[in-house]
């Protein structure tokens, strides 16, 4: 009998310190989350413009399509858009996304074989207008906006094209 309580002891143990940790889990994805969000609450008013959202969340390391990024705003938008997200609704909706850890980035090698693909001359390198090219007329097109930020990040300043080996290892989010 006394073997028995003791199992039943050490479960409730265990079950508390799985308890704890997972609490513990949920308060840091939700500082993060809600740091990540202050920084574009520029009136200090709880809400962020409804254009800064992607930012915001890929900035907490998912990278949703447009066409995901645009339901997660469905999902939070006021019945009535004002054009502003408030973040009593982004926080339970983020929470989740990260919690079960959704629109994770592609790994290294994945981003790799794409650049390598739009390099037809094997060269190691795109042109800045190869690049705007293929990021405005395939596929899910880039916003003039989106287009410029990438750019300004990828190009080489010395060599005036994109190395995207090295771009590609920089733009990797490391998974914690």
């Amino acid at each position: 009998m006394l073997g028995c309580s003791r199992n039943l002891v050490s479960t409730g143990s265990t079950d508390t310190s799985i308890s704890k940790i997972q609490d513990s889990l949920l308060a840091d994805i939700q500082k993060r989350i809600t740091d990540a969000f202050d920084i574009f609450d520029n009136e200090n008013n709880k809400t962020v413009d409804v254009r800064e959202v992607g930012t915001i969340i890929r900035s907490l390391g998912c990278c949703p399509s447009e066409t995901e990024l645009h339901d997660m705003l469905a999902e939070i938008e006021e019945e009535e858009p004002t054009g502003y997200i408030r973040f009593e609704k982004f926080l339970p909706m983020m929470t989740k996304v990260l919690m079960e850890r959704r629109y994770k980035p592609l790994p290294e090698d994945q981003l790799l074989k794409a650049f390598q693909v739009l390099d037809h001359d094997n060269k190691g390198h795109l042109t800045q207008e190869d690049l705007a090219k293929y990021m405005s007329e395939d596929g899910e097109p880039f916003q003039q906006e989106e287009m410029e930020e990438m750019l300004s990040a990828a190009v080489d300043p010395e060599k005036g094209c994109i190395l995207y080996k090295e771009y590609v290892s920089r733009m990797t989010i490391e998974e914690v």
